[in-house]
């Protein structure tokens, strides 16, 4: 008897005390000029990827550069020649991967 009376107070408590999680993916937004490549990496919530590494790759798999995000969550590279793709994988979900023909 006592436990109904209080139910509702308890229900309504853990109602206003639940939230919404809400997942992040990773973001990466890439620009290029004929020397450098600038990429800033992030996710989808706003939060930055701070230290996080950033890799540089050839069509044939071959690490090019790898390089870690810096304070701005930002990374450059030296544009290479040939075509290549840059991967942001920040540990879950599923890697980001920019692709030369996209810059």
């Amino acid at each position: 008897m006592i436990l109904s009376k209080w139910l509702p107070a308890i229900l309504l408590t853990g109602l206003l005390q639940s939230t919404t999680v809400y997942a992040h993916y990773p973001l990466m937004f890439c620009e290029s000029n004929l020397e450098v490549i600038s990429c800033e990496v992030g996710f989808t919530d706003g939060s930055k990827a701070i230290g996080k590494v950033v890799r540089l790759f050839d069509y044939d798999e071959n690490l090019l550069q790898e390089k870690k995000s810096d304070k701005f969550s930002k990374v450059e590279f030296s544009r290479p020649s040939g075509e290549y793709y840059l991967q942001f994988d920040s540990g879950h979900e599923f890697p980001v991967e920019v692709d030369v023909g996209e810059l």
